[in-house]
């Protein structure tokens, strides 16, 4: 529930404080879901990184998770990165939610709601495009699978491909 009311108070919130293009990427520290471990967004300065925030009720997460990881896994080799961040608050429902959508970029938990707090997510799924110096260059809110095709473009450009 905390989580819930966190998404809620900040969709209420004045969007002068949402992230933006331009905006420097808050670092955090998250656990792993799958494995033991924790990952930081500092860890993949270099990288272009697609950071993906998502829960298992969510109906377009059914959608984007596979098409992210399709992606993911056809720029392998590129310095390229998806992270994908879980806000369920029963670490079991988004457990369950990727043996049914598997994906094999990293999967981080974080059911203290600080991530989205400094994210200031508008919506679920929200997504930020980050440039290997850390700068967020889009934000994605919602998704249709349509959106492959503009996010697929963006990240090439920011890795410097046609």
């Amino acid at each position: 529930m905390r989580i819930l009311t966190t998404l809620l108070l900040l969709a209420l919130s004045s969007t002068s404080f949402a992230l933006k293009a331009g905006d420097k990427a808050p670092n955090f520290k998250l656990p792993l879901l799958t494995q033991k471990g924790s990952l930081s967004l500092s860890e993949y300065r270099g990288k272009v990184v697609y950071l993906d925030f998502w829960a298992s009720w969510c109906g377009p997460c059914r959608k984007s998770l596979p098409l992210l990881n399709k992606m993911r896994n056809s720029l392998k080799g590129q310095p390229f990165e998806v992270i994908a961040i879980n806000l369920d608050e029963e670490i079991k429902d988004a457990r369950g939610f990727l043996k049914q959508f598997p994906v094999s970029y990293p999967t981080l938990h974080d059911v203290t709601g600080q991530s989205p707090e400094k994210y200031a997510l508008q919506g679920m799924p929200t997504s930020y495009l980050i440039d290997k110096k850390g700068v967020v260059r889009a934000v994605h809110t919602g998704f249709k699978p349509s959106d492959m095709k503009k996010i697929q473009q963006e990240v090439n450009q920011l890795l410097g491909k046609k």
